[in-house]
C-alpha cells in the first residue's frame, strides 16, 4: 500500500479543488497507524470540507475502506491554513435575564 493512500487522496482532492497545483500532502507512519495531512489554498478549504464536512467525513470514509483492505488504520487531517477565512469562536456574553417561557405572568392587584 505504501504510498497509494497518499496518492489517492492527492488525486482526488486536486479533482474537487479550484487550485489544483496547491495541494500537498504528507504522509506519516506511527504506532497509532498512518497520518496524512492535507494543505489546500485557503480558498478552497470549503470545497474540501464541504456542505457540514460532507466531503471530508466522504474522504475519510474511503481511506478508512483502503486501510481496512491492507489492515492498516489511516487517518486524514485537513490543516487550517494560517490566513483562513473562518473566524475565531466567540464566547457568549453571559446574561443576567432569565430564559423566556411561555407562562403568563401572575396577575396582581
Amino acid at each position: 500500500m505504501a504510498d497509494k493512500d497518499q496518492e489517492f487522496i492527492e488525486f482526488v482532492v486536486k479533482c474537487l479543488v479550484s487550485n489544483p497545483d496547491d495541494v500537498s500532502t504528507k504522509r506519516d507512519v506511527d504506532e497509532m497507524g498512518v497520518l496524512i495531512e492535507l494543505t489546500v489554498n485557503p480558498e478552497d478549504m470549503g470545497q474540501v470540507i464541504g456542505k457540514d464536512g460532507r466531503t471530508a467525513k466522504a474522504l475519510r470514509t474511503l481511506l478508512r475502506v483502503m486501510g481496512a483492505k491492507n489492515n492498516a488504520r489511516i487517518n486524514l487531517k485537513i490543516i487550517e491554513p494560517a490566513g483562513g477565512k473562518r473566524a475565531p469562536a466567540e464566547e457568549k456574553p453571559a446574561t443576567d435575564e432569565k430564559p423566556a417561557t411561555d407562562e403568563k405572568p401572575a396577575a396582581t392587584e
